[in-house]
């Protein structure tokens, strides 16, 4: 589903990825942890087509089509799903509406017809249910007067509404208290299927308590250091990044 051979992204004069290759398969659930500065966010940036940065050389192959080619919106009509670490407040744009629209964009590109209201309703609440999100945030303002928890739901809703090829969730346990923290990973959990892949980014073991990933990769100043099972995740709970560094 996506190959990643040895890619390389700048931020103005300032390398930061520096080589990366990694392959998904669909069905896979990839976990990619390393300390603050190691490139994780820089990368979930880079797939979904961010701007800031700049690829200087690698390729993105994306379900056999140059990733690198696509605009944003073509990757997220392809199946890209990209969860903010930090999500987005949008005033006076109400859930339901940024939703409806948002849906309506993947199904015009699928060559389907507009979902009519009844259709979107009667989806969206089956939706919410996943994330145990309450019906009354669809009408108010996307994010705005969130809280952290809540944000995160409301991006794992959205996931659930578009379902993706491809979800990258970006550090989606920052800021999650236990119980927000079970709730998005039940959502993600039950959204799993043997034809889309996830690729959860995060510095902490505990969310990979309840979204078990199938490979673990540990990322290091621009490049994957290791990859093994999610024992590895365990490991590296236990002691640490600098037993990895001093490997090197």
């Amino acid at each position: 589903m996506l190959r990643i051979n040895d890619l390389h992204a700048s931020i103005g004069d300032k390398e930061i990825l520096k080589g990366i290759n990694l392959t998904v398969r669909p069905g896979e659930v990839h976990a990619i942890m390393g300390p603050n500065g190691s490139g994780k966010s820089t990368l979930s940036a880079v797939l979904a087509g961010k701007d800031t940065f700049t690829v200087t050389s690698g390729e993105v192959r994306y379900q056999d089509e140059d990733l690198l080619a696509l605009s944003p919106e073509e990757r997220s009509w392809r199946g890209i799903f990209l969860g903010f670490q930090y999500p987005t407040e949008i005033p006076g744009v109400t859930n339901v509406n940024f939703m409806k629209t948002a849906l309506n964009e993947h199904r015009k590109y699928q060559g389907l017809p507009p979902i009519t209201a009844a259709e979107f309703l009667k989806l969206m609440r089956q939706k919410m249910e996943i994330v145990e999100m309450d019906p009354a945030f669809s009408s108010r303002g996307v994010n705005v007067g969130f809280s952290g928890g809540e944000k995160k739901r409301n991006e794992i809703f959205q996931m659930a509404m578009l379902e993706p090829k491809l979800a990258i969730l970006d550090e989606t346990d920052s800021g999650l208290d236990v119980d927000a923290l079970r709730i998005v990973a039940t959502g993600v959990n039950r959204l799993k299927r043997p034809d889309n892949a996830t690729l959860v980014i995060t510095h902490y073991q505990r969310l990979l308590d309840y979204i078990v990933p199938d490979v673990v990769h540990i990322l290091y100043k621009g490049r994957i250091i290791k990859t093994a099972g999610k024992e590895l995740a365990l490991e590296v709970e236990q002691r640490g990044y600098d037993w990895l560094i001093k490997e090197l």
